[in-house]
């Protein structure tokens, strides 16, 4: 009989919950900026699997590891948060200011996870780990409560914190000592604290338990360019539409999902609370002279710049080129029809998006050298919200120079410099109820 988690009533259930705060990469730089933290997690599982009997093919640990997220996600998440023995949450000043792992904690410390043992000793199923030191960190209150001793890992632990001791070769010894001794107190805790199992919750409702202490979550407007369903140009297949401009999903078929979720999903683990909108709702505030509440990110179809009408005000958003505004263009390398237009749409792009060609990174396939992958989306994604806040942060700064003529586009592009833009009189062509037309108007020289 199963139980309410969907694990087997004698199905060994994994040891640890591995909780930590995403890292955005590095501008320009490749590979998995968790790096580390993913190392952290096969050393603690190869430690458990010496200390303990697991059998073969059963796993010892969770540690979500891609950016995958949406409501089959979240979904795996509240099951391993409400079927794990123990919660590792790793303790660093970016772990508590996200609201996810927030939402984490909160869903394991439903279960019955404080508990007392025979010795009299009070514990918790929460082992939290320094992956940083915390010494000059006022920490949240469920963190503050917990009674834990980290002075059994080492004193270069309890001073460094554990990803010093990974980077850093002198510190081999600590590292490795520091380990042995967490996945020690991780079996102890498993073994000695039996919590059971419990139905998963739906994640996305979840409140974080660092509430009230974390800092207010930065708000993030997104905006996508495209068509509804309907108005795709010749040649335009409507399956990567649907019946709003946001429900847009450029990847298919690897995902069935709007795109404009996946950019939400990389905002919230940020810490950023976003909001979604068609292009045309923001068009006024874009390029209007009040000043801005938050930073924002345009989403661009370029099959969408085929519309000559709409097409102007993305000509003119990017003349205006506020610091506080970046445009990605994500492009699918897998989709055909895009790499059998790819010279007409690279040629739109290049005439409209001039100043976001001269500082900014695309996602354009081809001459661009980015991968034009959902997993390139979303590490470009993290990366344009670092612009855009830090342009919206620096807003105060001097009027916009005349912008240079377009260079070749770069993915090491520089950070926005935070310039005011100049205020121009709003003329939106085309801004009737449906966004102007049919949305099937080809540029000059035919249809695709």
């Amino acid at each position: 009989m199963n139980s309410p988690g969907g694990w087997g009533k004698d199905a060994s259930r994994p040891y640890f919950f591995l909780s930590y705060a995403h890292t955005p990469r590095a501008t320009g730089k490749a590979g998995d900026p968790n790096h580390w933290v993913a190392k952290l997690y096969d050393d603690l599982c190869e430690a458990i699997t010496e200390l303990t009997d697991v059998p073969e093919g059963v796993p010892v640990g969770f540690m979500d590891q891609s950016m995958h997220q949406g409501q089959f996600w979240a979904e795996r998440l509240s099951r391993e948060l409400g079927a794990c023995r123990v919660f590792v949450p790793l303790y660093s000043p970016r772990y508590f200011k996200s609201h996810a792992c927030g939402q984490e904690w909160h869903i394991f410390s439903q279960r019955p996870v404080y508990q007392r043992w025979q010795d009299g000793e009070v514990t918790s199923g929460i082992v939290p780990v320094l992956w940083v030191a915390m010494d000059h960190y006022t920490l949240p209150r469920c963190a503050s409560e917990l009674q834990f001793n980290h002075g059994s890992f080492g004193p270069d632990y309890a001073a460094e914190g554990l990803y010093a001791l990974m980077k850093l070769t002198a510190y081999r010894a600590q590292y490795e000592l520091a380990v042995h001794r967490l996945a020690q107190r991780i079996v102890e805790v498993a073994e000695r604290t039996i919590i059971p199992v419990t139905r998963p919750a739906a994640f996305e409702d979840q409140p974080s338990a660092f509430a009230g202490t974390e800092p207010p979550a930065n708000t993030l407007r997104i905006s996508v360019y495209s068509y509804r369903r309907g108005e795709q140009p010749p040649g335009r297949s409507p399956e990567f539409y649907g019946a709003r401009r946001t429900d847009w999903q450029p990847y298919r078929p690897e995902s069935r999902r709007p795109l404009a979720d996946d950019a939400v999903d990389v905002a919230r683990s940020m810490g950023f609370q976003a909001s979604v909108h068609e292009f045309e709702t923001e068009a006024t505030a874009l390029l209007g002279g009040a000043e801005p509440t938050s930073p924002g990110i345009v989403l661009i179809d370029r099959w969408a710049l085929y519309d000559g009408r709409r097409r102007e005000t993305v000509r003119r958003l990017d003349q205006r080129n506020p610091a506080w505004i970046t445009t990605l263009e994500p492009w699918n390398t897998e989709d055909e029809e895009s790499t059998a237009q790819d010279e007409e749409l690279t040629r739109l792009s290049d005439d409209v998006l001039r100043a976001a060609r001269a500082r900014r990174p695309t996602l354009r396939g081809g001459g661009s050298g980015a991968p034009g992958s959902l997993e390139a989306f979303r590490g470009e994604m993290e990366w344009a919200v670092i612009r855009a806040n830090q342009g919206f942060e620096r807003r105060d700064g001097p009027t916009t120079p005349h912008l240079p003529a377009p260079r070749r586009p770069s993915l090491r592009g520089d950070f926005d410099t935070g310039q005011r833009p100049r205020t121009v009189p709003l003329d939106l062509p085309g801004d009737d109820e449906d966004g102007g037309g049919t949305g099937r108007a080809a540029p000059e020289g035919g249809q695709p």
